[in-house]
């Protein structure tokens, strides 16, 4: 089974030396010999040995370098049989192990001196595929002609200064725009060291002030793995995988505000000139509890004089503007302006905002952060005593989030940190894993027992009255009078620690598919109160509640085990839930549903399974695009304090 690799940074990847961790680097492939002057033996990274061939000419005979076999050949000399660069397949071994680590020596040699048989530049030992290469389709990122680095001093630096190297050309949809960054920043031939880097340059928590209540932050410059995931995610769709030419992403901004303002401005003219690639919005204490929040806009630029003249075409009068670092901020009133521009400490420096986000990993192309607690003090008058009764678990807790890429997929991932009185992590993860290996669907949420048994009384003072006017208390009086039914005792029994819905791919395209639900509980307690419930559908399917007349219902076929009581459509499907399956050992749901065995609750749909259900009712590109999803899961658990959430999407 292949380990999928997560969207943080690959680990135990030290950066080359006096290479600064946060700039993004491209070696470029050299061209001839190298310049004079190019130390040899245990040469800089990212320079071939004396006398081996360069990147861009492999010597006379020699496959072309991204198309050589691997056989054991020294390098620089490939022999038949060698993996394309780039395009090794995944999962031959766990990231980082059993290859080379970057800038690390192989076999005992240093880098630019290696052995027989030692692999390509760049390149995991064991045919191990390369972090954000997509399975079976990771591009060869080379351009058409190679290109000499400056002077030959070793790697170009991009996007590491404000309208430098690194900003992008005119590209087209926004997912392919940001994909595309990749391209333009290879262009004229070169390699992108994707490690842990950065896109470069100041993001907007490092000039937005440190007391703010929440922040969102958009970044179309982001760290180069993001960029090259989103680059092999775009190319798979026929909407954005020729969409290399187009509007740039933030033209599409400027034409939005346009039509929904009364704007008359340039994009070429008056925007683009000085417009950066980041924007983030800070939301600050009102004035007064209760009052609206003020609000700070951070926009990177460029040309501060430029940035001036532009935003004072697309502002409406009373927005004040000034410039802090990199950045132009933009708020409602002068005082606020001033405070954010002379702001002590930042948002970068508020000690729970850097710890969120460093516990939260990858910040991706979109993140967001909210001090919970604090949004609700500021609230002041506007949450009731009661609201405030049932959000104090949450005093003292903050919620931080982002939409982030892999090569297989993407994902929104969100925590909420420092919440009280939380419940220990239940069983979802351990019993959606057990699932047989054909399920398409599932949904597991553990806890619904205890959770009922906690909140009955609630639920009976606000559940509304009958058409006659009994209260919900006296129908569900009735309702166990006639059924025999303990309310809610039996429920919780019923429900247990754990229910688990499962839908099986076998029988999807019959009448009768395969659909049953499991529970985690005592056996023979459960079967006691579903024949109290059995009773119960029995009476409603005929004249009325309390009646012995009785209809036809579906029919319903029972399996159990020891602290299991499976519900399911056929007698055989409810013997196979009874049983332990491997659907944990499943790549598909196991990408899909991070650290499945800890989560609390999970949802998981297979879409390539369930395809027969739908892709018959598309054609053309929407067929096409459709045929790409290959899953979707919704998972989250529970450690210690904290909640975490991802939901992924899974591209084909």
């Amino acid at each position: 089974m292949s380990e999928t690799m997560p969207v943080n940074d690959p680990p135990n990847q030290p950066y080359p030396p006096d290479q600064d961790p946060n700039r993004t680097v491209v070696y470029r492939p050299q061209q001839g010999r190298p310049q004079q002057g190019t130390p040899q033996g245990g040469q800089q990274y990212g320079q071939p040995p004396q006398g081996g061939p360069q990147y861009a000419q492999p010597p006379q005979g020699a496959p072309q370098y991204g198309q050589q076999p691997y056989g054991g050949q020294p390098y620089g000399q490939p022999g038949q049989g060698a993996p394309q660069y780039g395009q090794q397949p995944y999962g031959a071994q766990p990231y980082g192990q059993g290859a080379p680590q970057y800038g690390q020596p192989y076999g005992g040699q240093p880098y630019g001196q290696p052995g027989q048989g030692a692999p390509q530049y760049g390149r995991p030992y064991g045919g191990q595929q390369a972090y954000g290469a997509a399975t079976g389709e990771e591009p060869t990122l080379h351009a058409p002609r190679p290109a000499w680095t400056p002077g030959g001093q070793g790697p170009e630096v991009l996007g590491s200064e404000p309208g430098g190297a690194g900003q992008p050309r005119k590209k087209g949809w926004l997912l392919a725009i940001v994909a595309a960054v990749i391209v333009a920043l290879l262009g004229g031939g070169g390699y992108v060291a994707v490690n842990a880097l950065s896109g470069g340059g100041a993001q907007p928590q490092d000039v937005l002030p440190g007391n703010a209540l929440a922040y969102i932050r958009l970044d179309l410059d982001p760290a180069a793995n993001q960029k090259i995931a989103m680059f092999n995610i775009a190319r798979k769709f026929t909407v954005t995988k020729d969409a290399f030419s187009g509007e740039d992403p933030r033209q599409a901004i400027v034409e939005l505000l346009k039509q929904s303002e009364d704007v008359k401005v340039d994009f070429a003219k008056d925007v683009e000139p000085w417009l950066g690639h980041r924007v983030g919005i800070a939301v600050l204490p009102p004035e007064q509890a209760g009052k609206d929040p003020e609000v700070v806009l951070a926009v990177q630029v460029t040309d501060e004089d430029a940035a001036r003249d532009g935003l004072a075409k697309i502002t409406e009068d009373d927005v004040v503007i000034g410039f802090r670092e990199d950045y132009a901020l933009l708020a409602e009133n002068q005082k606020l302006l001033d405070q954010a521009v002379n702001a002590s400490a930042t948002l970068a420096q508020n000690g729970d905002f850097s710890g969120d986000m460093a516990t939260l990993g990858e910040p991706g192309v979109l993140s967001f952060w909210a001090n919970l607690s604090e949004v609700i003090k500021s609230a002041g008058d506007g949450i009731t005593a009661d609201q405030r009764e049932q959000l104090k678990d949450l005093e003292g807790s903050r919620f931080v989030g982002a939409l982030r890429f892999d090569s297989a997929y993407a994902e929104l991932a969100g925590m909420v940190r420092g919440v009280k009185n939380l419940p220990e992590g239940g069983t979802a993860g351990a019993q959606v894993t057990t699932l047989p290996a054909t399920t398409a669907g599932a949904l597991s949420i553990s806890g619904l027992g205890e959770l009922l048994n906690e909140r009955w009384n609630d639920l009976l003072r606000s559940a509304p009255s009958g058409a006659d006017g009994t209260s919900f208390e006296q129908q569900l009086n009735q309702l166990q009078q006639a059924t025999g039914l303990r309310l809610p005792q039996d429920l919780v029994t019923l429900l247990g620690t754990n229910v688990t819905l499962a839908v099986d791919e076998r029988g999807l395209d019959q009448q009768n598919p395969n659909i049953g639900v499991r529970f985690a509980t005592d056996a023979a307690a459960a079967e006691q109160v579903y024949a109290k419930l059995e009773r119960l559908f029995n009476q409603s399917a005929g004249a009325g509640m309390g009646t012995t007349t009785t209809t036809a219902t579906p029919q319903i076929f029972k399996a159990s085990k020891e602290g299991t009581f499976v519900l399911a459509a056929s007698q055989a499907y409810a013997d196979e839930l009874a049983k332990d399956g491997a659907l944990g050992q499943n790549e598909t749901f196991t990408t899909a549903v991070p650290d499945a065995e800890k989560a609390a609750f999970t949802l998981y749909v297979d879409l390539d399974k369930i395809e027969p259900l739908y892709l018959q009712n598309l054609q053309g590109d929407d067929r096409a695009n459709a045929q790409v999803l290959r899953a979707v899961g919704l998972s989250g658990n529970i450690d210690g304090d904290q909640v975490n959430v991802s939901l992924r999407v899974l591209f084909n």
